[in-house]
């Protein structure tokens, strides 16, 4: 009976003794984990509230949300772990090896992952935009977290990774709605000079793509030997830049026939010796 009553006074005592010692952090750890439990809550929804101002992607969203949200309740728990007195170095260098082992392992993952969050954001282009990029020019058809896909003028599906995409540089050619056609034609130097360009002017004047709100150049680029380089510049919408290309190519080639301005004619310089 006495040994009971013994070991009952010292289960009181130990209760005592940790609820002196630890009652005042306990309560500290749950009033932390409640007011930081709606902190977390509350910069989530700013968080979110901006993005949606900025008129942020809704696909890259989510990811951003739970990203932030996942980092500050780690920050929490480690956090209140601190408050009871447990030691936090070991939990910190466990976490960042764990981070480096998947972030080693998920290299060229995480580098998409980051470079979709990049374009979604800034948005250099969008989706039906024109880009020329890593060596391919198309449509761009969807932007996703990992990959951008691009259809190309000849109907090929081309999938870029969205870790390369965002730091090489990219030519939106549809950005400023109006782009500016540049080619250049060889003429032969027998031919009039003012027959020439009027001819190439016929062919803009009459080029349905060419826009009549802006200025179109035909300009003398370069005197060589027996020939004249023409720079022949026709503005245009980024979305018939094909069309004009090459419509400006086969009519000029037509209406040079039909005005008989010629081809640079190769010469020969014979020189008697003695």
């Amino acid at each position: 009976m006495e040994q009971a009553q013994a070991r009952l006074e010292l289960f009181y005592t130990q209760v005592v003794t940790f609820l002196t010692l630890y009652s005042g952090r306990v309560l500290l750890a749950a009033l932390t984990l409640v007011v930081g439990l709606w902190v977390i809550g509350w910069i989530t929804k700013l968080l979110s509230s901006t993005m949606t101002k900025r008129h942020v992607d809704r696909d890259v969203q989510p990811f951003l949300l739970s990203l932030v949200n996942g980092l500050l309740r780690v920050l929490l728990l480690l956090s209140i772990a601190s408050t009871l007195g447990v030691q936090t170095t070991s939990f910190v260098a466990i976490i960042g090896a764990a981070g480096l082992a998947v972030g080693l392992a998920l290299q060229g993952s995480l580098a998409n992952f980051a470079g979709g969050v990049l374009i979604l954001i800034f948005k250099p282009f969008r989706v039906s935009d024109l880009i020329s990029a890593q060596g391919f020019t198309g449509h761009v058809e969807a932007i996703r977290i990992f990959d951008t896909t691009l259809l190309t003028l000849d109907n090929k599906t081309i999938i870029l990774p969205n870790g390369t995409l965002s730091t090489s540089p990219i030519m939106n050619i549809s950005t400023k709605g109006v782009i500016r056609v540049d080619q250049v034609y060889n003429v032969g130097s027998q031919n009039d000079l003012d027959a020439t360009k009027s001819a190439i002017l016929k062919v803009v004047s009459t080029c349905p793509y060419a826009l009549n709100n802006r200025q179109h150049d035909v300009l003398i680029a370069k005197l060589n030997a027996n020939s004249r380089d023409y720079d022949v510049r026709v503005w245009t919408k980024s979305d018939t830049y094909w069309e004009t290309y090459y419509y400006m190519l086969e009519n000029i080639a037509r209406q040079f026939a039909k005005d008989g301005i010629e081809a640079p004619k190769p010469k020969m310089f014979i020189t008697n010796e003695a």
